[in-house]
């Protein structure tokens, strides 16, 4: 807590950069033993927890072994995109101490895939369960290309790719929720993959979307045999909260994504893993994403409100809760309230 405070003197992107370079020299530690009711098969992996780092945190690749000590089953790494990109005008980051609550409008500021795929060539994380998470650059004229190429120099290199296509924060991004647009997309996705390398491929998808567009995304998702959606990704809409520009993420978007994902569940009659993220800051939270239809689900935002002992502690959370309900397994929750 006293670190806590120390880091909420400093603004939040100064706050974030020293905290990777302090993980950057942190010695690697083993986690601790979890129960083995949280272990579940992850596309032929065996993860030890369900709980998973977001995309955001470690954007370059830089500290996924660290993370990992933490207590997480898996770390999402990135958005990153094809060149290197300054991102929008600072400050771009906001917290809402009261509502445990970020808006960002940081706009995939990264170092660019080549140093991104050096950071993994450099660590050997061939023990590592971790996903890689792609997203456009803003001045890109074409988006589609932009995914088809990175998808090309990154398959292969880790357990999962993400296509991140929800953010708020780069312009006409978010057009490829469209059904012409995210078929076409998934169309050009189908034709690169190199099947002999078997990488998942899982869409990352936007809370602030209708009911017809939920039901053309798991249409979408089915007929090009995505592996896997994450739902989702920060929301633009507001109810008390700040005024900002950007996408809101943390507890007010606990709700709205859980909705989301039960959606998604139905529609696509769970043939399809889904991932829950979004405003999950303890094990109740977690255990109401998977009974709603996650495998899966990550945090970020409670690491800054909470530090990162909150991972064991959903880790322990989940396990007294599946033992309480009667399960032998969190994968025996999954969906269960459907």
């Amino acid at each position: 807590m006293i670190l806590r405070n120390l880091l909420f003197l400093l603004p939040p992107e100064v706050a974030h950069s020293l905290a990777i370079m302090a993980l950057k020299k942190m010695p690697y530690k083993n986690p601790i033993e979890l129960p083995e009711s949280l272990s579940v098969n992850f596309f032929g992996n065996k993860l030890r927890s369900p709980v998973g780092l977001a995309a955001g945190f470690d954007k370059n690749a830089e500290v996924i072994r660290p993370m990992l000590s933490f207590g997480f089953g898996f770390i999402e790494a990135g958005t990153v995109t094809r060149n290197p990109q300054y991102g929008n005008k600072k400050p771009r980051i906001f917290r809402l101490v009261d509502d445990q609550a970020i808006i960002n409008r940081l706009g995939f500021n990264n170092k660019g895939i080549d140093y991104f795929l050096k950071q993994i060539d450099e660590t050997k994380l061939d023990d590592c369960i971790f996903g890689i998470n792609i997203g456009k650059n803003s001045a890109s004229k074409d988006q589609i290309s932009d995914y088809v190429d990175l998808i090309k120099m990154v398959y292969g290199k880790s357990n999962y790719i993400v296509l991140n296509i929800s953010s708020p924060n780069t312009p006409n991004l978010r057009n490829l929720h469209n059904k012409q647009e995210l078929s076409e997309l998934l169309k050009a996705t189908h034709k690169v993959i190199d099947n002999s390398k078997s990488t998942p491929i899982i869409l990352k998808i936007s809370p602030d979307i209708d009911q017809q567009t939920k039901e053309n995304i798991a249409e979408l998702a089915l007929e090009y045999e995505i592996d896997g959606l994450t739902v989702s990704n920060t929301t633009i809409s507001r109810h008390s909260h700040h005024n900002e520009i950007g996408g809101l993420s943390g507890k007010p978007l606990f709700k709205l994504s859980t909705e989301l994902l039960g959606d998604m569940y139905k529609f696509t009659k769970g043939k399809i893993l889904l991932i829950g993220c979004g405003g999950i800051s303890n094990g109740a939270d977690a255990y109401e994403k998977i009974k709603a239809g996650a495998s899966l689900v990550q945090l970020y935002t409670a690491l800054i409100y909470h530090g990162p002992q909150v991972v064991n502690k959903i880790n322990l959370e989940l396990a007294e809760l599946i033992r309480r309900d009667g399960f032998s397994n969190i994968s025996e929750v999954v969906g269960c309230i459907h």
